[in-house]
């Protein structure tokens, strides 16, 4: 039997339970649903309303203890939604199990026992279901298991009744993923801006220049001063408050490597108007530059496993591999961080690239339109500037994914002991 008229579902109750854990203007914060949402049809063959597709969308599907969650995210949570907070300032990363009605029942007493499960590697889990489902019963159980509870209404309002606490653990690959595109360095919604890494070096010493930062940077280096910081935030180069831009450990190593090479920040930013407007690969045209752009851009959390599993296939014999058949390879060994990488979550993109396990439909990689931009674009190509890759990268509506190579400009053969 399907549910009535005016019973929740449960891509109805996760919507609603999503716009409430993070709201649009939330800050820090990322959260994907599960793949299994983002099919046309749910469990008992109803319709999914495009409207609340919209609002679960992005999705990918995430291990996170011994399961899938339906939903997987992080951001700071307020007090109305936690007991104790034992993480100091890192937003916790949280996980969701919704039920709804279908066949006439809501399974409330699974969804707790599947929450519970998650909290192997989540530090928070909830139980989300409609108000009129849950019972005293229930909220006795996930008190015992130190899972929240969250009643959502008819009308999308979303109620607390148990508060879990926070638990500190180390979260896996899939996890971890999340966590970036959380933080500062995630490419959800963002953009690099620039795709020369001299503009983004030489963000931290314009902060360092006893004259105002964004004019030392337009007159001297770029006059697109937003996308420098942006992409010096990106790269941990400075920490942008809203009131002052600071240093980072990496960004004043960068500066004391100019103070090394010029004698003075002054005479450092004298090189960058040399360079203006100059297409030549960068490592080439100044090579200790170039050195600490490697450096820099090495640091970055996706380069490592990029240039990682680019060796694996030099070594299987694949030494020039397609994007298209790179995103493929990345997805059988890191599938979470493969899609939050490459794969846009806007525009269903994602709706058209993964079936509802999480797998990959391989005829939807040949869009060049599906791919994030920072990365097949912008990271590539400060990658290639760096000394890193051989190619530079393209614009996603410029891309072809059956043509466009990674390959590593210097490989390296097997090491053996």
């Amino acid at each position: 039997m399907a549910a009535a008229a005016g019973d929740l579902t449960e891509p109805q109750v996760l919507a609603h339970t999503k716009r409430r854990l993070f709201p649009e203007d939330g800050v820090d914060a990322y959260a994907v649903v599960d793949t299994q949402f983002a099919q046309e049809r749910w469990v008992d063959r109803a319709t999914i309303d495009e409207a609340v597709r919209e609002a679960l969308a992005p999705f990918n599907h995430v291990r996170v203890g011994s399961g899938y969650p339906d939903l997987v995210g992080v951001r700071p949570l307020d007090d109305e939604l936690l007991a104790v907070d034992r993480l100091g300032g890192e937003p916790p990363l949280i996980a969701v199990e919704a039920k709804g009605y279908a066949g006439g029942g809501v399974d409330t007493e699974r969804g707790i026992v599947q929450a519970r499960d998650r909290l192997g590697e989540a530090n928070v889990a909830f139980l989300a279901a409609p108000a009129t489902a849950l019972s005293q019963t229930d909220r006795s159980l996930a008190r015992e298991c130190n899972v929240g509870v969250l009643a959502v209404e008819n009308d999308g309002a979303v109620r607390t009744l148990e508060r879990p606490r926070v638990v500190g653990n180390r979260t896996a690959d899939a996890a971890t993923s999340i966590r970036f595109q959380a933080s500062t360095q995630g490419v959800a919604g963002k953009n690099f801006g620039l795709n020369h890494p001299k503009n983004y070096l030489a963000y931290p010493l314009a902060v360092a220049h006893e004259r105002d930062t964004e004019t030392v940077l337009a007159e001297r280096v770029v006059g697109a001063t937003d996308a420098a910081r942006v992409g010096a935030e990106f790269l941990n180069l400075v920490a942008v408050e809203p009131n002052w831009t600071t240093l980072t450990a990496l960004g004043r190593e960068v500066v004391r490597f100019a103070l090394a090479e010029c004698g003075s920040v002054d005479a450092a930013l004298d090189t960058f108007e040399d360079w203006k407007r100059s297409r030549k690969r960068f490592c080439e045209v100044a090579p200790k530059w170039g050195q600490l752009a490697r450096r820099v851009v090495y640091a970055y959390p996706a380069t490592e496993l990029l240039v990682t599993e680019l060796q694996s296939l030099h070594d299987d014999g694949e030494r020039r591999p397609t994007l298209r058949a790179f995103v493929e390879y990345l997805h059988e060994l890191h599938p979470t961080f493969t899609v939050e990488l490459f794969l846009r979550g806007d525009e269903g993109v994602r709706e058209r690239a993964l079936t509802e396990d999480g797998d990959l439909r391989t005829e939807a990689l040949a869009d060049g339109n599906a791919y994030h931009s920072p990365t097949v674009f912008q990271l590539k190509a400060m990658l290639y500037h760096a000394g890193v890759l051989t190619e530079r990268g393209s614009e996603p509506h410029r891309l072809d994914p059956r043509e466009d190579r990674w390959a590593l400009r210097h490989d390296v053969g097997p090491v053996r002991g």
